[in-house]
């Protein structure tokens, strides 16, 4: 039966899938599988949610839409591992709060704190602390490196308001050491921690590109990249998360 959502059956999909939230992005990258885009088989379209499969150096991967925050995300993922997938990599952009970071630099998430309503309420309410798997972040890390590409690697924090105006909102968070704020990684990663602990062999992990930094001096509006430059610093991000994803089964 074709799942909901997705409208996809068991084996649309590879057992690894990128998760961009942007339906424009995930064009984008099947337009880097091996053949092109004309190459690559659209799995879904519905709700503009696009998804394909295709392979990046000879191993079968797809991706899939998300749409923006936790509970868009969330469903995805569910009808995802109903369909067999099995690493699953968040591929995205973030506001950068840490000390050091810039945009166009890379996060990768190792953790993430959810500060979302979905996360919290698959947890009733319970301490948590949704992690990366370590081995898809050596993937990403290296992967990186090998490509030149400035990158920083720790905990982000998955919230839900894209245009907080709390005024010790960035301070609170980077005083607790997150990198970046993003809206999805909380979620992936207990889903995937639920999958493994069910004993399924699920993973997870993300990369983001810095959009923006976040200070008590700038706001997001005064330093997000111009749409050319994100696009750039976008391609070189799902280059290295393909690269990396070819290298994990």
């Amino acid at each position: 039966m074709p799942q909901i959502h997705l409208r996809a059956e068991p084996g649309d999909y590879a057992p690894i899938v990128l998760l961009p939230g942007d339906p424009n992005r995930a064009t984008l990258v099947a337009g880097l599988f091996d053949g092109g885009l004309e190459r690559a088989r659209r799995v879904t379209d519905h709700r503009a949610m696009y998804g394909y499969t295709g392979t990046y150096r000879g191993v079968p991967v797809s991706v899939q839409t998300t749409g923006m925050g936790t509970p868009s995300l969330a469903i995805v993922v569910e009808e995802l591992l109903r369909l067999g997938a099995r690493r699953l990599v968040r591929i995205g952009t973030c506001g950068g709060i840490g000390r050091g970071i810039a945009t166009t630099d890379l996060v990768i998430a190792s953790a993430a704190t959810p500060v979302d309503g979905t996360t919290r309420t698959y947890l009733h309410g319970d301490p948590y602390a949704p992690a990366a798997d370590f081995g898809l972040v050596r993937a990403l890390v290296d992967a990186a490196a090998a490509r030149g590409v400035r990158h920083h690697v720790g905990a982000v924090a998955t919230v839900d308001v894209f245009y907080n105006s709390d005024p010790d909102y960035v301070t609170t968070w980077r005083s607790r050491g997150a990198l970046a704020f993003e809206m999805e990684s909380s979620a992936l990663y207990y889903l995937a921690a639920r999958a493994w602990a069910a004993g399924q062999d699920v993973r997870a992990a993300t990369i983001l590109t810095v959009s923006d930094v976040l200070s008590e001096e700038i706001t997001p509006d005064d330093s997000y990249l111009p749409l050319d430059a994100l696009e750039r610093a976008t391609r070189t991000m799902i280059e290295v998360a393909l690269d990396a994803a070819a290298t994990t089964l």
